[in-house]
Protein backbone atom coordinates (compact mmCIF):
# COMPACT_ATOMS: atom_id res chain seq x y z
CA UNK A 1 0.00 0.00 0.00
CA UNK A 2 2.80 2.47 0.86
CA UNK A 3 3.41 3.28 -2.37
CA UNK A 4 0.42 4.97 -3.51
CA UNK A 5 0.51 8.14 -4.82
CA UNK A 6 -1.80 10.49 -2.30
CA UNK A 7 -4.08 13.32 -4.24
CA UNK A 8 -5.86 15.76 -2.45
CA UNK A 9 -9.14 16.72 -3.93
CA UNK A 10 -11.01 20.43 -3.38
CA UNK A 11 -14.29 19.01 -3.01
CA UNK A 12 -16.42 22.03 -3.54
CA UNK A 13 -19.75 20.22 -2.96
CA UNK A 14 -20.47 20.22 -6.95
CA UNK A 15 -20.50 17.65 -9.39
CA UNK A 16 -17.24 18.37 -11.32
CA UNK A 17 -15.27 17.94 -8.39
CA UNK A 18 -17.05 15.07 -7.28
CA UNK A 19 -16.52 12.69 -10.01
CA UNK A 20 -12.85 14.13 -10.22
CA UNK A 21 -12.43 12.13 -6.25
CA UNK A 22 -14.65 9.04 -7.90
CA UNK A 23 -12.05 9.17 -10.81
CA UNK A 24 -8.77 9.28 -9.00
CA UNK A 25 -9.81 6.53 -6.67
CA UNK A 26 -10.60 4.23 -9.54
CA UNK A 27 -7.45 5.00 -10.89
CA UNK A 28 -5.58 3.54 -7.60
CA UNK A 29 -4.38 7.12 -5.61
CA UNK A 30 -4.91 7.16 -2.51
CA UNK A 31 -7.35 10.20 -2.27
CA UNK A 32 -8.47 13.17 0.78
CA UNK A 33 -10.68 15.25 0.34
CA UNK A 34 -10.71 18.80 1.73
CA UNK A 35 -13.19 21.23 1.42
CA UNK A 36 -12.34 25.21 1.63
CA UNK A 37 -14.44 27.47 3.32
CA UNK A 38 -13.29 31.34 2.24
CA UNK A 39 -16.26 33.37 3.27
CA UNK A 40 -17.86 34.32 6.31
CA UNK A 41 -20.27 37.32 5.70
CA UNK A 42 -23.72 35.93 4.96
CA UNK A 43 -24.73 39.33 4.91
CA UNK A 44 -24.21 39.83 0.98
CA UNK A 45 -24.74 35.88 -0.09
CA UNK A 46 -27.98 35.56 -1.24
CA UNK A 47 -29.42 33.40 1.52
CA UNK A 48 -31.48 30.57 -0.52
CA UNK A 49 -28.47 30.00 -3.18
CA UNK A 50 -26.16 27.46 -1.60
CA UNK A 51 -24.10 29.12 1.10
CA UNK A 52 -21.00 27.27 1.89
CA UNK A 53 -22.69 25.26 4.46
CA UNK A 54 -24.83 22.95 1.73
CA UNK A 55 -21.68 22.80 -0.06
CA UNK A 56 -19.31 21.49 2.09
CA UNK A 57 -22.11 19.29 3.77
CA UNK A 58 -22.43 18.05 -0.31
CA UNK A 59 -18.98 17.70 -0.07
CA UNK A 60 -18.76 15.58 2.97
CA UNK A 61 -21.66 13.21 1.93
CA UNK A 62 -19.71 12.74 -1.36
CA UNK A 63 -16.89 12.08 0.69
CA UNK A 64 -18.57 9.38 2.59
CA UNK A 65 -19.60 7.78 -0.09
CA UNK A 66 -17.04 7.42 -1.51
CA UNK A 67 -15.36 6.46 1.54
CA UNK A 68 -12.47 9.00 1.71
CA UNK A 69 -11.40 11.13 3.91
CA UNK A 70 -12.25 14.61 4.60
CA UNK A 71 -11.72 17.80 6.31
CA UNK A 72 -12.70 21.42 6.24
CA UNK A 73 -9.97 24.28 6.10
CA UNK A 74 -10.93 27.60 6.73
CA UNK A 75 -8.94 29.97 4.41
CA UNK A 76 -11.32 32.98 4.58
CA UNK A 77 -8.15 35.29 6.42
CA UNK A 78 -6.31 34.72 3.03
CA UNK A 79 -9.33 34.76 0.65
CA UNK A 80 -9.78 38.12 2.32
CA UNK A 81 -6.45 39.74 2.17
CA UNK A 82 -5.52 38.53 -1.31
CA UNK A 83 -8.92 38.05 -3.40
CA UNK A 84 -11.35 40.57 -1.35
CA UNK A 85 -9.21 43.44 -1.09
CA UNK A 86 -7.52 43.19 -4.24
CA UNK A 87 -11.28 43.35 -5.59
CA UNK A 88 -12.22 46.58 -3.74
CA UNK A 89 -8.97 47.86 -4.43
CA UNK A 90 -9.59 47.22 -8.61
CA UNK A 91 -13.29 48.38 -8.67
CA UNK A 92 -12.00 52.01 -6.25
CA UNK A 93 -9.66 52.94 -9.35
CA UNK A 94 -12.20 51.93 -11.90
CA UNK A 95 -10.52 48.61 -13.49
CA UNK A 96 -12.26 45.54 -13.54
CA UNK A 97 -10.77 42.86 -11.34
CA UNK A 98 -11.07 38.86 -12.60
CA UNK A 99 -11.53 36.97 -9.33
CA UNK A 100 -12.19 33.45 -10.35
CA UNK A 101 -8.42 33.94 -12.06
CA UNK A 102 -6.55 35.00 -8.92
CA UNK A 103 -8.67 32.71 -6.43
CA UNK A 104 -6.96 30.03 -8.51
CA UNK A 105 -3.70 31.18 -8.59
CA UNK A 106 -4.14 32.83 -4.91
CA UNK A 107 -5.44 30.23 -2.94
CA UNK A 108 -6.37 27.16 -4.79
CA UNK A 109 -2.90 26.32 -5.87
CA UNK A 110 -0.70 28.29 -4.08
CA UNK A 111 -2.42 28.39 0.01
CA UNK A 112 -4.93 25.54 -0.68
CA UNK A 113 -1.71 23.27 -2.38
CA UNK A 114 0.64 24.09 0.43
CA UNK A 115 -1.81 22.83 2.73
CA UNK A 116 -2.02 19.20 1.03
CA UNK A 117 1.91 18.83 0.40
CA UNK A 118 2.08 19.76 3.90
CA UNK A 119 -0.46 16.06 4.37
CA UNK A 120 1.81 14.47 2.16
CA UNK A 121 0.38 14.78 -0.66
CA UNK A 122 2.11 14.09 -4.22
CA UNK A 123 -0.82 16.02 -6.14
CA UNK A 124 -3.55 17.77 -5.42
CA UNK A 125 -6.54 17.81 -8.21
CA UNK A 126 -9.92 20.16 -9.09
CA UNK A 127 -12.81 19.92 -11.21
CA UNK A 128 -11.84 22.17 -13.64
CA UNK A 129 -12.44 21.55 -17.65
CA UNK A 130 -8.87 21.20 -18.88
CA UNK A 131 -5.87 18.95 -19.49
CA UNK A 132 -2.62 19.01 -18.72
CA UNK A 133 0.53 17.11 -20.02
CA UNK A 134 4.37 17.50 -20.29
CA UNK A 135 6.85 17.44 -22.83
CA UNK A 136 10.68 16.76 -23.03
CA UNK A 137 12.48 19.85 -24.17
CA UNK A 138 15.93 20.19 -24.13
CA UNK A 139 16.31 17.38 -21.70
CA UNK A 140 14.10 19.60 -19.33
CA UNK A 141 10.27 18.93 -18.70
CA UNK A 142 7.40 21.22 -19.58
CA UNK A 143 3.87 21.05 -18.58
CA UNK A 144 1.43 21.90 -20.51
CA UNK A 145 -1.85 23.01 -20.16
CA UNK A 146 -4.51 22.41 -22.67
CA UNK A 147 -8.13 23.23 -23.20
CA UNK A 148 -10.62 20.34 -21.61
CA UNK A 149 -12.43 18.16 -24.64
CA UNK A 150 -15.83 20.13 -23.57
CA UNK A 151 -15.61 23.16 -25.62
CA UNK A 152 -18.67 24.43 -24.04
CA UNK A 153 -16.85 24.20 -20.39
CA UNK A 154 -13.70 24.89 -21.34
CA UNK A 155 -12.28 26.16 -18.11
CA UNK A 156 -8.39 26.87 -19.37
CA UNK A 157 -8.95 30.33 -18.91
CA UNK A 158 -9.22 30.10 -14.93
CA UNK A 159 -5.88 28.71 -14.86
CA UNK A 160 -3.93 31.44 -17.51
CA UNK A 161 -1.43 32.59 -14.48
CA UNK A 162 -0.62 29.12 -12.99
CA UNK A 163 3.30 28.48 -13.07
CA UNK A 164 5.28 25.07 -14.03
CA UNK A 165 5.73 24.80 -11.01
CA UNK A 166 1.83 24.31 -9.57
CA UNK A 167 1.10 22.35 -13.34
CA UNK A 168 3.44 19.90 -11.59
CA UNK A 169 1.69 18.73 -9.21
CA UNK A 170 -2.01 19.00 -10.45
CA UNK A 171 -4.14 16.37 -11.99
CA UNK A 172 -7.53 17.35 -13.72
CA UNK A 173 -9.36 13.97 -13.99
CA UNK A 174 -12.33 15.36 -16.15
CA UNK A 175 -10.72 16.99 -18.56
CA UNK A 176 -11.19 14.59 -21.52
CA UNK A 177 -14.93 14.25 -20.30
CA UNK A 178 -18.02 16.48 -21.58
CA UNK A 179 -20.11 17.74 -18.68
CA UNK A 180 -22.81 15.22 -19.72
CA UNK A 181 -20.42 12.45 -18.94
CA UNK A 182 -19.83 13.70 -15.50
CA UNK A 183 -23.26 14.06 -14.49
CA UNK A 184 -23.56 10.33 -15.66
CA UNK A 185 -21.37 9.14 -14.21
CA UNK A 186 -22.42 11.03 -10.77
CA UNK A 187 -25.54 9.64 -11.19
CA UNK A 188 -24.45 6.05 -11.89
CA UNK A 189 -22.30 6.19 -8.26
CA UNK A 190 -25.79 8.30 -6.74
CA UNK A 191 -23.52 10.87 -5.65
CA UNK A 192 -25.65 13.63 -3.57
CA UNK A 193 -24.44 16.17 -6.41
CA UNK A 194 -25.16 14.64 -9.42
CA UNK A 195 -28.33 17.09 -10.61
CA UNK A 196 -26.70 19.89 -8.73
CA UNK A 197 -26.91 23.18 -10.78
CA UNK A 198 -23.45 24.41 -11.81
CA UNK A 199 -22.89 27.39 -8.74
CA UNK A 200 -22.52 30.94 -10.25
CA UNK A 201 -20.89 33.63 -8.68
CA UNK A 202 -17.57 34.33 -7.53
CA UNK A 203 -15.33 31.44 -6.87
CA UNK A 204 -16.83 29.85 -4.04
CA UNK A 205 -18.45 33.20 -1.90
CA UNK A 206 -21.41 31.16 -3.21
CA UNK A 207 -23.98 33.54 -4.76
CA UNK A 208 -22.64 37.18 -4.23
CA UNK A 209 -25.12 40.59 -5.27
CA UNK A 210 -21.65 42.27 -5.91
CA UNK A 211 -23.20 45.97 -5.77
CA UNK A 212 -24.38 45.11 -1.95
CA UNK A 213 -20.97 43.79 -1.68
CA UNK A 214 -18.90 46.56 -3.31
CA UNK A 215 -21.30 48.81 -1.67
CA UNK A 216 -19.74 47.60 1.79
CA UNK A 217 -16.52 49.52 1.04
CA UNK A 218 -16.93 51.39 -1.69
CA UNK A 219 -19.58 54.16 -0.50
CA UNK A 220 -22.44 55.37 -3.12
CA UNK A 221 -22.01 58.95 -5.03
CA UNK A 222 -24.16 60.00 -7.50
CA UNK A 223 -22.70 61.30 -10.71
CA UNK A 224 -23.63 61.61 -14.46
CA UNK A 225 -24.81 58.98 -16.88
CA UNK A 226 -23.40 60.74 -20.13
CA UNK A 227 -24.20 59.17 -23.38
CA UNK A 228 -21.88 59.32 -26.68
CA UNK A 229 -23.08 59.78 -30.21
CA UNK A 230 -21.59 57.10 -32.07
CA UNK A 231 -20.85 59.63 -35.42
CA UNK A 232 -18.76 61.65 -33.04
CA UNK A 233 -15.73 63.10 -33.96
CA UNK A 234 -13.79 61.50 -31.03
CA UNK A 235 -13.95 58.64 -33.09
CA UNK A 236 -12.82 59.55 -36.28
CA UNK A 237 -9.07 58.95 -35.54
CA UNK A 238 -7.61 58.73 -38.88
CA UNK A 239 -4.68 55.88 -39.01
CA UNK A 240 -1.53 57.61 -40.25
CA UNK A 241 -0.10 57.50 -43.51
CA UNK A 242 3.40 55.73 -41.84
CA UNK A 243 4.67 55.07 -38.61
CA UNK A 244 7.99 56.50 -37.26
CA UNK A 245 8.22 52.61 -35.60
CA UNK A 246 6.82 49.71 -34.79
CA UNK A 247 6.07 51.03 -31.41
CA UNK A 248 4.04 54.22 -31.90
CA UNK A 249 1.96 52.16 -34.48
CA UNK A 250 1.29 49.42 -32.04
CA UNK A 251 0.78 52.12 -29.58
CA UNK A 252 -1.88 53.66 -32.29
CA UNK A 253 -3.58 50.06 -31.91
CA UNK A 254 -3.95 49.56 -28.72
CA UNK A 255 -5.03 53.19 -27.43
CA UNK A 256 -8.20 53.77 -25.63
CA UNK A 257 -10.36 56.55 -26.38
CA UNK A 258 -10.30 59.37 -23.53
CA UNK A 259 -13.03 61.08 -23.21
CA UNK A 260 -13.09 65.09 -22.39
CA UNK A 261 -15.06 66.67 -19.13
CA UNK A 262 -17.91 68.07 -21.55
CA UNK A 263 -18.12 65.68 -24.21
CA UNK A 264 -21.91 63.95 -24.90
CA UNK A 265 -25.07 64.46 -23.20
CA UNK A 266 -26.23 63.44 -19.95
CA UNK A 267 -28.98 61.01 -19.80
CA UNK A 268 -29.16 59.56 -16.44
CA UNK A 269 -27.45 59.37 -12.83
CA UNK A 270 -25.88 56.70 -11.57
CA UNK A 271 -24.45 55.89 -7.79
CA UNK A 272 -20.86 55.54 -8.48
CA UNK A 273 -18.93 54.85 -11.57
CA UNK A 274 -16.42 52.46 -9.53
CA UNK A 275 -19.84 49.84 -9.21
CA UNK A 276 -20.06 50.15 -13.13
CA UNK A 277 -17.68 47.84 -16.03
CA UNK A 278 -16.61 48.40 -19.64
CA UNK A 279 -19.55 46.50 -21.81
CA UNK A 280 -22.22 46.44 -19.03
CA UNK A 281 -25.78 47.08 -20.39
CA UNK A 282 -28.06 45.75 -17.11
CA UNK A 283 -28.39 48.38 -14.50
CA UNK A 284 -28.23 51.69 -16.17
CA UNK A 285 -31.85 52.29 -15.81
CA UNK A 286 -32.11 54.44 -18.50
CA UNK A 287 -34.96 53.56 -20.91
CA UNK A 288 -36.19 55.31 -24.54
CA UNK A 289 -33.10 54.90 -26.66
CA UNK A 290 -33.78 52.87 -29.89
CA UNK A 291 -30.94 50.80 -29.02
CA UNK A 292 -29.42 49.31 -25.77
CA UNK A 293 -27.08 51.74 -23.98
CA UNK A 294 -24.02 49.92 -23.05
CA UNK A 295 -20.86 51.31 -20.96
CA UNK A 296 -17.83 52.64 -22.97
CA UNK A 297 -16.14 54.40 -20.23
CA UNK A 298 -15.82 54.70 -16.60
CA UNK A 299 -14.32 57.81 -15.19
CA UNK A 300 -13.92 56.98 -11.47
CA UNK A 301 -11.95 60.17 -10.58
CA UNK A 302 -15.05 62.52 -12.25
CA UNK A 303 -17.12 59.52 -11.61
CA UNK A 304 -18.88 59.63 -15.00
CA UNK A 305 -20.15 56.55 -16.78
CA UNK A 306 -20.11 57.29 -20.14
CA UNK A 307 -22.38 54.80 -22.48
CA UNK A 308 -23.66 54.24 -25.85
CA UNK A 309 -26.21 52.43 -28.16
CA UNK A 310 -25.59 49.35 -29.53
CA UNK A 311 -23.17 46.45 -28.90
CA UNK A 312 -21.20 47.94 -32.34
CA UNK A 313 -20.59 51.55 -30.55
CA UNK A 314 -17.01 52.46 -31.83
CA UNK A 315 -16.76 53.26 -27.72
CA UNK A 316 -16.68 49.74 -27.55
CA UNK A 317 -14.27 48.50 -29.93
CA UNK A 318 -10.37 47.97 -29.68
CA UNK A 319 -7.76 46.51 -32.12
CA UNK A 320 -5.39 46.03 -29.33
CA UNK A 321 -4.27 45.86 -25.65
CA UNK A 322 -1.28 46.29 -24.01
CA UNK A 323 0.05 44.39 -21.17
CA UNK A 324 2.98 45.39 -19.13
CA UNK A 325 6.23 44.01 -18.33
CA UNK A 326 5.34 43.35 -14.54
CA UNK A 327 2.21 41.61 -15.39
CA UNK A 328 3.45 39.44 -18.16
CA UNK A 329 3.28 35.94 -17.27
CA UNK A 330 4.29 32.90 -19.13
CA UNK A 331 3.19 29.58 -18.46
CA UNK A 332 5.16 27.94 -21.02
CA UNK A 333 8.74 30.32 -20.32
CA UNK A 334 10.76 28.39 -22.96
CA UNK A 335 8.17 29.67 -25.53
CA UNK A 336 8.23 33.29 -24.21
CA UNK A 337 9.17 36.29 -27.00
CA UNK A 338 11.78 38.80 -26.41
CA UNK A 339 12.12 42.16 -26.93
CA UNK A 340 11.61 43.19 -31.44
CA UNK A 341 9.93 39.96 -31.32
CA UNK A 342 6.30 38.74 -32.44
CA UNK A 343 4.31 35.83 -32.69
CA UNK A 344 0.86 34.72 -34.32
CA UNK A 345 -1.70 33.36 -31.68
CA UNK A 346 -5.06 33.10 -30.68
CA UNK A 347 -6.32 34.95 -27.88
CA UNK A 348 -8.98 35.81 -25.67
CA UNK A 349 -10.03 38.46 -23.07
CA UNK A 350 -12.60 37.16 -20.91
CA UNK A 351 -13.90 33.74 -20.05
CA UNK A 352 -16.29 31.73 -22.89
CA UNK A 353 -15.22 34.05 -25.64
CA UNK A 354 -13.97 32.53 -28.64
CA UNK A 355 -10.28 32.01 -29.65
CA UNK A 356 -9.43 35.23 -31.59
CA UNK A 357 -6.26 35.36 -34.27
CA UNK A 358 -4.16 38.01 -32.49
CA UNK A 359 -0.24 38.60 -32.79
CA UNK A 360 2.03 39.05 -29.49
CA UNK A 361 4.57 41.52 -29.89
CA UNK A 362 7.03 42.49 -27.21
CA UNK A 363 9.06 45.70 -26.61
CA UNK A 364 10.56 47.53 -23.86
CA UNK A 365 6.99 49.09 -22.82
CA UNK A 366 5.42 45.44 -22.82
CA UNK A 367 3.79 43.29 -24.43
CA UNK A 368 1.01 44.41 -27.15
CA UNK A 369 -1.96 41.78 -28.71
CA UNK A 370 -2.87 43.37 -31.49
CA UNK A 371 -6.47 41.64 -32.96
CA UNK A 372 -7.37 40.97 -36.73
CA UNK A 373 -10.29 41.97 -36.02
CA UNK A 374 -11.55 44.75 -33.45
CA UNK A 375 -12.56 43.51 -29.74
CA UNK A 376 -15.42 44.44 -27.68
CA UNK A 377 -15.16 45.92 -24.53
CA UNK A 378 -11.33 45.32 -23.67
CA UNK A 379 -11.38 45.84 -20.02
CA UNK A 380 -8.63 46.86 -17.65
CA UNK A 381 -7.81 44.68 -15.05
CA UNK A 382 -9.36 41.33 -16.87
CA UNK A 383 -6.87 38.83 -17.73
CA UNK A 384 -5.60 38.13 -21.69
CA UNK A 385 -5.04 34.54 -22.33
CA UNK A 386 -3.11 33.32 -25.45
CA UNK A 387 -3.03 30.20 -27.15
CA UNK A 388 -0.93 27.81 -29.69
CA UNK A 389 -3.81 25.52 -30.99
CA UNK A 390 -5.63 24.51 -27.75
CA UNK A 391 -2.48 24.90 -25.46
CA UNK A 392 -2.56 28.21 -23.01
CA UNK A 393 0.51 29.29 -23.22
CA UNK A 394 0.35 33.05 -21.34
CA UNK A 395 -1.63 35.35 -19.57
CA UNK A 396 -1.78 38.93 -18.64
CA UNK A 397 -3.30 41.66 -16.83
CA UNK A 398 -4.82 44.47 -19.48
CA UNK A 399 -3.09 47.63 -18.98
Amino acid sequence: MGNKKRVIVGLSGGVDSSVSAYLLKEQGYDVIGLFMKNWHDDSVTISDECPWLDDSNDAMLVAEKLGIPFQTVDLSEQYKERIVDYMFNEYENGRTPNPDVLCNREIKFDVFMKIALSLGADYVATGHYCRRDSLQINGKTQYRLLAGKDKNKDQSYFLCQLSQEQLSKTLFPIGELQKSEVREIAAQQNLVTANKKDSQGLCFIGKVRLPDFLQQKLKPKKGDIVEVDAANDIYKKVLPESFSSKEEELDFLAQKTIYPLGIGKKVGEHNGAHYFTKGQRKGLAVGGTPLPLFVIETDVVNNIIYTGQGKNHPGLLRRGLLVKPNETHWIREDLAIKTGESMPIKARIRYRQTLEDAKLYQTEKGLYVIFDTPQTAIAEGQFVAWYLDDELIGSGVIS
